[in-house]
């Protein structure tokens, strides 16, 4: 797999990462873009494995660091997943300028959270996207957050917020809060895995909390009908502590066609990695040769 750092701008912002190439060939290659899981780098090597199987097959690949996070420009620490999404669209963009990657031949990869939700709505709106494969997506940002508390805990957290924004008006800032324990609420078995270990002493402790309005804001349930009939693949992990399933079934009945759901069984959300990477990694590659390697020439019989 040959690599390359890579700048571009986004609404005005340098944006860093790495283009990803096949070792032999000059292109044009099928291009895959992904922005990075929920509190995740471009340079993080959970991402490589994938890109690592993603160039054997032939394709170009760019992930890079979202604004305010990582190496790139920007206020630091903003989750805010219409901000990522436009991130997304105008790494599309800079994909198609390169020479080594076919501009009619674009899909999107996302894992984690936001990382996994942000390409639903980033497609729906942006025809240029061929195809989706969505890792570990929310279908509603509020049911997202809620299901990680109990109903009391949610309700105090909705006072937060409303007092926060009460703050923000008056004194000109709000809180600042841990990602990881106040906006999500960290799992067991976040706290033992190792398999963020490489970037998550890169990413911002505190971060505002009005990025959970923007989260709870953010729904691609009410998107993703609109991909069809371009194809979107769905993976998830049954019994999910971090992502629950049920948001992944939500967004597959939601989903027109073509679609697929690939269901992991007897693991965890972080264990999946690596318990499945062999069988699953496989199935992505199909759905990009199906979708991203389409003939320019279609015909249709029926005797």
């Amino acid at each position: 797999m040959r690599q390359e750092a890579v700048n571009f701008f986004s609404e005005g912002s340098r944006v860093c990462g790495l283009l990803r190439l096949p070792d032999q060939g000059d292109g044009p290659f099928p291009g895959i873009v992904q922005g990075p899981g929920w509190l995740g780098l471009h340079d993080a090597k959970l991402y490589e494995r994938y890109h690592k199987s993603f160039t054997d097959a032939g394709y170009a690949v760019l992930v890079f660091d979202y604004r305010g996070f990582g190496g790139s420009e920007g206020e630091k620490g903003l989750l805010l997943p219409m901000r990522q999404a436009e991130d997304i669209r105008n790494a599309i963009t800079y994909m198609q300028t390169r020479a080594e990657v076919d501009p009619n031949r674009i899909g999107l990869f996302g894992s984690g959270g936001t990382g996994g939700a942000n390409p639903i709505y980033v497609a729906a709106v942006d025809q240029r996207v061929k195809c989706v494969v969505s890792n570990y997506a929310f279908a509603s940002g509020k049911a997202w957050l809620r299901s990680m508390r109990r109903e009391y805990e949610w309700l105090e957290f909705l006072r937060r917020l409303d007092a926060d924004r009460k703050k923000r008006v008056l004194e000109g800032a709000g809180e600042m809060v841990s990602p990881r324990e106040e906006l999500m609420v960290v799992t067991p078995e976040r706290k033992q895995t190792t398999v963020k270990k490489d970037v998550d002493t890169r990413i911002p402790e505190l971060v505002p909390l009005r990025c959970a309005d923007a989260i709870m804001e953010f729904a691609p349930e009410d998107w993703v009908a609109r991909i069809s009939p371009r194809a979107i693949l769905f993976i998830s992990t049954e019994n999910d502590a971090v992502t629950p399933e049920d948001q992944t079934f939500l967004l597959y009945e939601k989903a027109g066609e073509p679609k697929k759901l690939i269901l992991q069984k007897e693991t965890s959300h972080y264990q999946a990695y690596g318990d499945y990477f062999d069988q699953v990694t496989p199935q992505i590659i199909d759905w990009y040769d199906r979708y991203l390697r389409y003939e320019k020439v279609e015909s249709w019989e029926k005797a």
